[in-house]
C-alpha cells in the first residue's frame, strides 16, 4: 500500500426508478436540491436494494441512514439478539429490545423513520451454504461484521457475485472505511491476503470500542453506498480510509489489486466465526453442563479437585459468573501467561467463556503452556444458563 491514489469513478450502480410520489419529494427535498444527486440521484436509491451484514455497532447507523436517505429496499442479516451491554454504541436498538432479535427490533426502528423503505430480514447466520444466494438479491453488500471469519466470508461472496462492498472495522478508537469490488478494483483479501492467527488479534467480545467512533465509521460507510448508487462523487474504491479518533487524525493508504491472486470462484467456509480456526486433531476436549455440574459436586464435597476459570472479561464475569469459577481474561492469558496468573499446573482445568471460542483460544494458549488436562464447557456460560435457569 501506499500513499498516492488512482481516481476510480464508477457509473451510477442503480437505474433510476419510474417517479417518485409528491411525499417522497417533500421528505427527499434536501438531496434533490444537490446537483449531484437530484431527482435522478433520488431516484436511484428509491430503486436500489442493499444488503447490510449486521446490526450492531456499525450496522446501526449504516441502516438509520440508509433509511432516511430513501434506499428503496434494505436486507438486514444478524442472527444475534440485543443484550444490555449493545446499548452503548447499537443506537438502533432500545431498552426495550433486549432480549429481541436484532433483525426484528432494526426493522421496527426503521420501519418508524421511514415507512416508504422495505426492510427484509434474514435472522441467519452468514455461511458459504447461503451468502451467494443472499447476495445475488441485492444491489450492494455493506459488510459490518465484527470477526474476521465473516469479513473473508462477505468478500468472497462479493467477488463471486459481482457486487460491490462497502467495509468497515472499528477497534478502540481506530476505524478503517474502503469499498471492495473485484470488477473494478481490490478485494478485501488484497487487502488482507490470510486469515491472521488468532493471538494476533482480540477475538470477539475481548477488545472496547468508544460508541461514538461507530457513528463516524458507519455514516462514512452509508455516505459510500449513496456515492455508488447514484454515481456521485469519488468512492473509496483502491483506497484505505484510517480514522483516529484520539487524535483525530485521518489518512489514507492506497490498495493495490494482487496480480498474482487467482480469481475467486467459490466461496469457502472460513472457520470458526470469531477468526479461531482450530483444526479437529487440536480441539481441545469438551465437558457438557452436566458433567460440569457433576464435578462441582464431587469438588465441593472434596471429591475431586480441578481449576474453573471464566475467560471473559472481568466485567462479564462481574454482571453473573458460573459459582465457583476465577476470572481469566483471555486478553490477559494472552499478554501475562498462565504462570504470571497463578494458573496451578497440576490441577486439571474446565474453561468457559461466553459461547465457546475464546474458551477454545484459552485452552490450547493453557495447553501450550504445558498444562495436559485442559477441557473447555461445551455452549459456554449461555449453555449454562440455559440448562440451569441460574448462575
Amino acid at each position: 500500500m501506499t500513499t498516492a491514489s488512482a481516481r476510480v469513478v464508477p457509473p451510477p450502480l442503480v437505474p433510476p426508478a419510474p417517479t417518485l410520489a409528491p411525499e417522497e419529494l417533500d421528505r427527499y427535498s434536501r438531496h434533490i436540491l444537490l446537483p449531484e444527486i437530484g431527482g435522478t440521484g433520488q431516484r436511484r436509491l428509491k430503486n436500489a436494494r442493499v444488503l447490510v451484514i449486521g446490526a450492531g455497532g456499525l450496522g446501526s447507523p449504516v441502516l438509520l441512514y440508509l433509511a432516511a436517505a430513501g434506499v428503496g429496499t434494505v436486507g438486514i442479516v444478524d442472527d444475534d439478539r440485543v443484550e444490555a451491554s449493545n446499548l452503548q454504541r447499537q443506537i438502533v436498538h432500545g431498552v426495550g429490545d433486549v432480549g429481541r432479535l436484532k433483525v426484528d427490533s432494526a426493522r421496527d426502528a426503521l420501519a418508524a423513520l421511514n415507512p416508504l423503505v422495505e426492510v427484509r430480514t434474514h435472522p441467519v447466520r452468514l455461511s458459504s451454504e447461503n451468502a451467494v444466494t443472499m447476495f445475488e438479491q441485492y444491489d450492494l453488500v455493506i459488510d459490518g461484521a465484527d470477526n474476521f471469519a465473516t469479513r473473508y466470508l462477505v468478500s468472497d461472496a462479493a467477488a463471486v457475485t459481482g457486487k460491490p462492498c462497502v467495509w468497515g472495522s472499528i477497534l478502540r478508537f481506530g476505524a478503517q472505511v474502503s469499498v471492495f469490488w473485484n470488477t473494478c478494483g481490490p478485494t478485501y483479501r488484497d487487502l488482507y491476503p490470510d486469515v491472521p492467527p488468532p493471538e494476533s488479534a482480540p477475538s470477539c467480545g475481548e477488545a472496547g470500542v468508544l460508541g461514538v467512533l461507530c457513528g463516524v465509521a458507519g455514516s462514512m460507510m452509508a455516505g459510500e453506498a449513496i456515492k455508488l448508487i447514484t454515481g456521485t462523487g469519488r468512492p473509496l474504491l483502491g483506497r484505505l480510509a484510517v480514522f483516529d479518533l484520539a487524535e483525530a487524525t485521518w489518512r489514507e493508504l492506497r490498495i493495490q489489486p494482487d496480480s498474482d491472486r487467482p480469481p475467486i470462484a467459490e466461496v469457502r467456509h472460513q472457520g470458526d466465526p470469531c477468526g479461531l480456526s482450530i483444526p479437529a486433531t487440536d480441539a481441545p476436549d469438551i465437558i457438557t453442563v452436566e458433567q460440569l455440574r457433576t464435578s462441582l459436586f464431587e469438588r465441593s464435597s472434596g471429591q475431586a479437585a480441578f481449576e474453573l476459570l471464566d475467560v471473559r472479561e472481568a466485567d462479564e464475569h462481574a454482571r453473573a459468573h458460573i459459582s465457583g469459577s476465577r476470572s481469566v481474561p483471555l486478553t490477559r492469558l494472552r499478554s501475562d501467561g498462565p504462570g504470571r496468573l497463578g494458573v496451578p499446573s497440576e490441577l486439571p482445568i474446565i474453561v468457559y467463556c461466553a459461547a465457546g471460542p475464546r474458551a477454545r483460544a484459552a485452552a490450547m494458549l493453557l495447553s501450550a503452556a504445558g498444562h495436559r488436562d485442559v477441557r473447555v464447557l461445551a455452549g459456554g456460560f449461555d449453555r449454562w444458563t440455559a440448562l440451569s435457569g441460574r448462575p
